[in-house]
């Protein structure tokens, strides 16, 4: 039992450093780009091994898409969320989001950044997946705007779905300029930091600066 746990785990190993490079290698060079044989390249293992966890290649893509979906969750949402509700936690989902970008978690930036434009107006499990995840981001987004606009912390006249997608924005703007413009995230969080405070009965919920 004991040797078929070491088995079991060891698979794991293997399949979660798997997953992590492929998120990697996509983020620069697409989903497209990935390929069984390119990974066991890159990562020393065998080819046959690899497909003893992905029998092909569309299988590993939708794989390396619900594994760059949990990265975002751990390393963006779950600590925005652990803020208190309101304009705070809307503000902390994007500034965990630019530190995601600044701190190059991902060479090229964004799986799913890259991922959109590549597979926008194809048909398949891949673009229909993508816009499901997609589709849950911008959920998000607007939950913790109607949250803000429920405690008093943003006005009751809000239009809950544009702020949204003005912070949701900015982020994309601060991903697609920062490898030429190293001060975009700078401005993407200042440009919502002062539309917040802007709107907000009390600015001082948020930094001021």
């Amino acid at each position: 039992m004991t040797e078929v746990d070491g088995r079991l785990a060891r698979g794991e190993r293997t399949r979660t450093a798997v997953l992590d490079t492929a998120v990697a290698l996509a983020s620069e060079a697409g989903l497209d780009g990935l390929s069984l044989g390119q990974l066991a390249e890159r990562l020393h293992v065998s080819k046959s091994g690899l497909f003893a966890h992905w029998a092909s290649k569309e299988e590993l893509q939708l794989a390396a898409i619900e594994h760059a979906r949990e990265q975002w969750r751990r390393l963006i949402v779950l600590p925005a969320l652990e803020q208190p509700r309101g304009v705070r936690r809307l503000f902390a989902l994007h500034e965990a989001r630019l530190a995601f970008y600044t701190a190059r978690t991902l060479p090229g930036g964004c799986f799913f950044a890259n991922a959109e434009f590549e597979f926008t107006g194809r048909a398949g499990a891949i673009p229909d997946r993508l816009v499901v995840i997609l589709g849950e981001w911008i959920e998000l987004l607007e939950r913790l705007v109607a949250e803000a606009v429920e405690l008093g912390e943003l006005p009751p006249a809000t239009d809950v779905r544009r702020l949204a997608f003005e912070v949701d924005a900015a982020g994309v703007a601060a991903l697609l300029h920062s490898r030429l413009l190293t001060r975009s995230c700078d401005d993407a969080r200042m440009a919502v930091l002062g539309r917040l405070r802007e709107l907000t009965p009390d600015p001082d919920l948020l930094p001021a600066s």
